[in-house]
């Protein structure tokens, strides 16, 4: 498998099991059969690349504070998110053409991308899909809907109403990709640490929230706004694993991401 096929593929897990075991018995409550379920898949389980500094063009996520002891992903600064300007179709926009402003886009859209909703997910892909992957959008929508059988639902359609998710990202990990053609900076793979939690029924507890999962995005500079896309993702390569005390995780380039106020 080319390191392109094999980044798609594990986007494809992510995406199939982002959630469906934490959702399972949420829909079970709600009167679904989840018949069968995908285990989850994360980066901590992969061959891990070799640690080295971000890429020339990618910004300085995070710098040191004076403490004792090696420097940690905790210890170190926080990278605060730029804000959006504005919100279209379902996606934040607006956000600076800087690798900061690039990391934020993704974190941004992966907060408050309607995982388990294809029609709401196709608007929001759409959106934000690079005119270099026209194709996107639709295999994105695809694996929702394959997802959707595999745990009860009919292929298309949203969740029911009284079933919420938040999906909360506590760290990022950027490195600019140089792309043929393309402007250094332009091009960047933002790795992402998450958990995703769910409310069922009633305000009904989710006993099996998603910890700790990673997801990798590739994001362009495209008409004076970050967009997604898998045509560089041959570029890309897999990070350590993140954990918030290690000190390897911060070597390989992982900080925490907080939201500006």
């Amino acid at each position: 498998m080319d390191s392109t096929t094999g980044l798609k593929a594990r986007r494809a897990r992510f995406v199939l099991a982002g959630g469906a075991v934490a959702v399972a018995g949420l829909l079970v409550a709600a009167g679904f059969t989840a018949a069968t379920l995908m285990n989850g898949d994360t980066a901590k389980g992969q061959p891990q690349a070799s640690a080295g500094p971000v890429a020339s063009g990618s910004p300085a996520l995070g710098s040191a504070r004076t403490s004792t002891g090696p420097m940690t992903p905790e210890k170190g600064e926080k990278t605060v998110l730029p804000k959006p300007t504005d919100h279209k179709n379902g996606v934040a926009v607006g956000f600076p053409g800087s690798p900061r402003g690039g990391i934020s886009a993704v974190v941004y859209f992966w907060e408050e991308y309607a995982w388990l909703d294809d029609e709401k997910a196709s608007q929001q892909l759409n959106a934000v899909a690079s005119k270099d992957a026209p194709s996107y959008a639709d295999e994105r929508v695809s694996e929702i809907r394959k997802m959707r059988e595999t745990i009860g639902l009919a292929p298309s359609g949203g969740i029911p109403a009284d079933i919420t998710f938040t999906t909360s990202v506590h760290a990022a990990r950027a490195k600019t990709l140089k792309a043929p053609g393309v402007p250094i900076g332009d091009v960047m793979q933002v790795w992402l640490s998450y958990d995703r939690f769910a409310t069922g029924p009633k305000g009904g507890r989710d006993e099996n929230p998603l910890r700790g999962e990673t997801i990798a995005f590739v994001v362009k500079w495209e008409d004076g706004a970050w967009k997604f896309t898998d045509k560089y993702d041959s570029l890309g390569d897999y990070p350590l694993a993140y954990e918030p005390d290690s000190p390897y995780a911060w070597s390989d380039g992982w900080v925490q991401v907080r939201h500006a106020r």
